[in-house]
């Protein structure tokens, strides 16, 4: 991109996409996975009760994207704990971060601006997990782009797709924390960034790799950043996704109109049957007469006539 090499910001973006992971960074994702885990309602007395349940729980918080793009690519489950130095990173993590005396290890990395840059450091393994994933994708299956999403996707916010899973380790239920009825901040920023990784390796997006690295890694980092430090849960695309949700998926459809003849059939039938089935029908009806029929007011005339003349004969009677 011509503007980041005058800005001279391309050596930057290659000294980004050189940077190796390991070990600083995965520490640092380690440590903030493990820490998301132990704020969770529950699980600090789990730990007590059920250490490997617990070990289990945070082995899927921090390696959750390997094994759910290993399921989707039909790899064995194992592969992604194949690598003992990062099992072994993350199992010294997972302890230190429950069972370290005086708690000192979750209080140090609790701390704000600790925990700012921790977060920082697991957002650029971010950029490198959706990549990773989306060229994964790439090379098994060469143009299909939907896949590269897909692998893309898993492999970013594979931790928080499979939590009703990791969840039930911990002897949980709540199908309504499923990540595709309500999406949380990461996954929203994960399914961008695998969107646009795989544009870029289809050449769609004319882009450079390195140049779209560094674009992403920093959006990210400034904007968890900002979410942290004003403690806002508003997502920065919200306004975007209420005009697409209002342009494409709220409008009038055929069924809304099948909805509405069945209830106004049903307030008809309710209404001839002497039942309003709703307070406005009791509206409308209050404070009108009832017009007496003139059958009814006729006959009511010929029977008093009757009656009158009755009287009078008796009467006539009576005098002879």
């Amino acid at each position: 991109m011509d503007l980041l090499e005058v800005l001279h910001l391309d050596e930057l973006s290659h000294g980004l996409a050189n940077l190796s992971m390991f070990p600083y960074f995965d520490m640092a994702h380690y440590i903030v996975s493990i820490m998301a885990l132990r704020e969770q309602p529950g699980v600090l007395q789990l730990s007590r009760v059920s250490p490997l349940a617990c070990w289990f729980s945070s082995m899927l918080f921090c390696f959750g994207g390997a094994v759910l793009s290993a399921i989707m690519l039909a790899e064995p489950l194992v592969a992604p704990l194949s690598n003992s130095t990062s099992v072994l990173l993350a199992s010294i993590t997972w302890y230190l971060m429950f069972y370290c005396p005086v708690d000192l290890v979750y209080c140090c990395a609790a701390l704000l601006p600790l925990r700012l840059v921790l977060t920082g450091m697991k957002e650029v393994t971010r950029t490198w997990k959706v990549l990773g994933g989306v060229i994964q994708a790439h090379n098994k299956y060469n143009d299909s782009l939907l896949v590269m999403i897909a692998i893309g996707w898993a492999k970013g916010a594979g931790g928080g797709l499979i939590s009703n899973f990791e969840q039930l380790v911990r002897g949980v239920w709540k199908p309504e924390t499923n990540e595709l009825l309500k999406m949380s901040y990461p996954t929203k920023i994960t399914l961008i960034g695998a969107v646009l990784f795989a544009l870029q390796q289809t050449h769609y997006l004319p882009l450079k790799k390195h140049h779209l690295m560094l674009i992403y890694t920093v959006f990210t980092v400034v904007n968890k950043a900002r979410i942290m430090l004003t403690g806002s849960s508003v997502s920065p695309f919200a306004a975007i996704e209420s005009t697409i949700y209002k342009t494409l998926f709220s409008g009038h459809s055929s069924y809304a109109a099948l909805t509405d003849e069945v209830e106004k059939t049903c307030m008809d039938k309710g209404a001839v049957n002497g039942t309003p089935s709703t307070k406005k029908s009791n509206e409308k009806g209050a404070g009108k007469h009832t017009p007496v029929s003139p059958v009814k007011g006729q006959s009511g005339s010929l029977k008093a006539k009757d009656e009158s003349e009755n009287a009078q004969t008796k009467h006539s009677k009576k005098k002879n």
